[in-house]
């Protein structure tokens, strides 16, 4: 029986033995699914029905909201995923998240004191451009906080492919790879044209003005030819990272 069902069970325990009123009991139950601390809704029960925690997704939330979410999973024993927070609310932040650690580039707080041992094999996160960094290490990030191991490949886009085929090893040993790129999306189809894995395509809002915001990459990812690619959403790292990490531990 894991720590939620003994939590039940020790509730239902206690009011059935008249520890506790019926109103009670109630109360606990509900607490156990979920929790309401502020404007904030901390989903308890995710971790039984997915096999991961609640991430908090900070862009557009206050510092007080973030926080409020983060101390209702660490108070639960819960490791902790933070995506898009930017360096300014971090620093609004980072006295009050205590044991957290902060990744400029991914723009993602981790606070983790679980250990597991990570899957033998590996997850490569290839990027077409320097300027694809930022979606490519949220993807690395969340890679690793699910204790995967992470095997990063930078600025080997199309336009200089010899890059790319100089890393051919790396790429064929892996068993998931991530493929992030903007401009016209091209890195995706080239690798999974190369390789005998599944390939997750991520594009970026990377791009002049005709790649409009990464939709010109997203409709190229969407109707490419080769074999075994899916796509995420436009700048969507964290999606491909934490997909990537339930393939690799199959």
């Amino acid at each position: 029986m894991d720590e939620r069902l003994n939590n039940l069970a020790a509730i239902l325990d206690a009011y059935r033995s008249g520890n506790v009123s019926r109103t009670d009991a109630v109360q606990r139950i509900d607490a156990s699914y979920f929790e309401s601390r502020g404007d904030v809704t901390a989903d308890h029960d995710r971790r039984h029905r997915t096999g991961a925690a609640e991430v908090i997704y900070g862009e557009h939330k206050t510092p007080q909201q973030i926080l409020n979410a983060f101390r209702a999973l660490r108070e639960r024993g819960e490791d902790v995923l933070i995506t898009r927070v930017d360096s300014d609310k971090f620093a609004a932040l980072e006295g009050s998240l205590g044991g957290a650690e902060y990744h400029p580039t991914a723009r993602v707080v981790t606070c983790k004191t679980s250990t597991r041992t990570p899957a033998p094999t590996t997850v490569a996160v290839v990027t077409a451009g320097t300027s694809d960094a930022p979606v490519a290490e949220e993807a690395a990030v969340t890679c690793e906080f699910y204790d995967t191991r992470v095997e990063r490949i930078s600025d080997v886009g199309v336009a200089g492919l010899h890059r790319l085929l100089a890393r051919m090893t790396t790429l064929r040993e892996a068993k998931v790879l991530i493929v992030v790129a903007g401009m016209e999306g091209a890195l995706p189809s080239v690798v999974g044209g190369l390789v005998d894995k599944p390939v997750i395509a991520v594009p970026t809002s990377v791009g002049y003005g005709a790649s409009f915001g990464g939709v010109a990459a997203l409709l190229g990812m969407l109707n490419s030819c080769a074999s075994g690619v899916c796509v995420v959403n436009i700048d969507n790292g964290f999606g491909a990272g934490f997909l990537a990490s339930q393939i690799n531990r199959l």
